[in-house]
């Protein structure tokens, strides 16, 4: 879940009159809740999208990777480029990219124009996401800032309960014989909707000083993120070739270059990709750590969850969709509590019992699953979920202000782009790791008797995997304040509001 941004950067404030500012909060929130609905519809169809296109495992896994990847690898520099060249010009460029790419995810005619077109997909989600909060900050006074974040809490926990529920009602529906097709095509109406509409009430807005954008970061990044997740995804498929183990190592080496590279250009002209002065606020590295980790846990766990419903207990779509409303309405519920009336209160020790409460659903998840076999019912999954969604809940919501809460204001943008970037590259991590940790305990050639139990002993081996990384985030968040601030709507804005001649910092989300 990404995008829960920044009420920490300030950009002039905007006037108060104009209506035309809801009409451009409606058609952003819109874009932001495609791109949320488009990551959790999928993983719903991916057994129909299996048996239609003859798929292989290592194909589904990048059906959902390669949208991961791209999205995570064009974050930052999405960001960028809004503060650059304007943030609606470079919205509408995304937004229309975007529908472009559902289409031809929609009109595919093998897996591998499918992969293609969902790499296109998330590289326009990342030129169009950064700019949704980047323009609430610039159409909206301080004071009207708390609504209107109040309201994307909400358009994002709608978006987590109805993008399973859309995208088993459109697979089943099997509308004009199109099988899975319309859980990308209904993207089109939105988009071309939004991008009409868009280009006739969105204000422009730019960041206040000349940036450059970073070629040379933007391509370190991309290539060790390749290199690392590349043979993961392929390597059991091809046998654990050594090239994959050269190519896993070899990122590491890149990445020690970008930060190498990234130092030096910073000392140089002050526009680096990644501000690396962050790292060395133990907070917000162990935060980075935190959201890292935990995006590893949730790329492993939905999934393989869905594989383990529909292709190892036979569900349909719309059963295993449904099966997931339990956890969805948690996690909401949850969050809006944890953040209203938890974290004030108790501060990090929120943070913690979520991961301890998440791990202990997944303890009891992998129990049922054991003992029922392929016998468990809907209902006997429901307390294991609501468990974890309550457990989950409590970390989403106030984990991006605990990471920023120690962070130079003036950093605030470019820290948030960082924390949504290695979040969707914990997720196409973990999304990568699924053929280690589930497909890797699954015979290649399994008589049709033997697919459930197989399929059953897969999700329990990768249920311990995530009760295990919910451990590692449970000690990480030690390193993180114990009271993360708060930020008061308004209340800061006024009490620092830059001096006569100023510069105001620049937005990069």
């Amino acid at each position: 879940m990404h995008s829960t941004d920044i009420a920490h950067a300030r950009t002039p404030e905007p006037a108060t009159g104009d209506r035309r500012r809801w009409f451009a909060l409606a058609i952003v929130m819109t874009a932001a809740f495609m791109d949320l609905v488009d990551v959790t519809i999928v993983n719903i169809a991916v057994p129909s999208i299996q048996r239609d296109e003859g798929a292989t495992f290592s194909q589904i896994q990048w059906i959902t990777a390669g949208y991961a990847l791209a999205f995570a690898a064009g974050l930052v520099t999405g960001g960028r480029l809004g503060d650059i060249h304007g943030r609606k010009r470079v919205f509408l460029v995304g937004i229309g990219g975007f529908t472009v790419a559902s289409a031809l995810c929609g009109l595919a005619v093998n897996p591998e124009m499918l992969v293609a077109s969902r790499i296109l997909q998330g590289a326009m989600a990342a030129l169009m996401v950064p700019q949704v909060l980047s323009i609430v900050h610039a159409t909206f006074p301080a004071h009207e800032r708390g609504k209107v974040f109040g309201l994307f809490g909400a358009i994002v926990g709608l978006g987590a309960v109805s993008g399973p529920l859309l995208g088993a009602l459109l697979t089943e529906g099997n509308l004009f014989g199109l099988e899975w097709r319309p859980i990308f095509l209904i993207n089109l109406p939105v988009g071309v909707a939004a991008l009409v509409l868009g280009s006739r009430f969105i204000t422009e807005s730019k960041a206040p000083r000349a940036l450059k954008l970073d070629l040379p970061g933007v391509a370190l990044v991309t290539l060790a993120l390749l290199m690392l997740l590349y043979p993961l995804t392929r390597g059991r498929e091809l046998g654990w070739p050594v090239w994959g183990y050269v190519s896993m190592a070899g990122a590491l080496v890149v990445f020690a270059a970008l930060v190498a590279y990234e130092r030096a250009k910073g000392a140089r002209d002050g526009s680096p990709l990644i501000e690396l002065s962050l790292f060395r606020v133990k907070s917000f590295a162990a935060g980075i750590a935190v959201q890292t980790v935990f995006g590893v846990g949730l790329g492993v766990f939905f999934l393989v969850w869905t594989l383990y419903m529909q292709i190892g207990l036979g569900w349909s779509a719309l059963r295993a969709g449904l099966t997931g409303v339990p956890f969805s309405v948690a996690v909401s519920v949850a969050a809006g509590m944890s953040v209203q009336q938890l974290v004030p209160r108790f501060g990090r020790k929120v943070l913690q019992a979520g991961a301890l409460v998440m791990a202990a659903g997944v303890l009891i998840y992998l129990a049922e699953a054991e003992r029922y076999g392929l016998g468990i019912t809907s209902w006997q999954m429901a307390l294991p979920l609501v468990v974890m969604g309550a457990g989950m809940g409590l970390i989403v919501a106030p984990l991006t202000d605990a990471v920023l809460s120690e962070v130079p204001r003036e950093h605030a943008g470019s820290a948030s782009g960082l924390i949504n970037t290695v979040q969707q590259m914990g997720h196409a991590l973990g999304l990568g790791l699924v053929s280690v940790v589930f497909f890797g305990v699954i015979d290649e050639r399994l008589a049709p008797a033997e697919v459930g139990p197989a399929f059953v002993d897969g999700f329990t081996h990768a249920l311990g995997w995530v009760a295990a990384v919910l451990g590692a985030i449970f000690l990480l968040m030690f390193a993180l304040p114990k009271r993360p601030a708060q930020h008061v709507e308004g209340a800061a804005d006024a009490e620092e509001a830059p001096a006569a001649g100023e510069k105001e910092p620049e937005l990069v989300p």
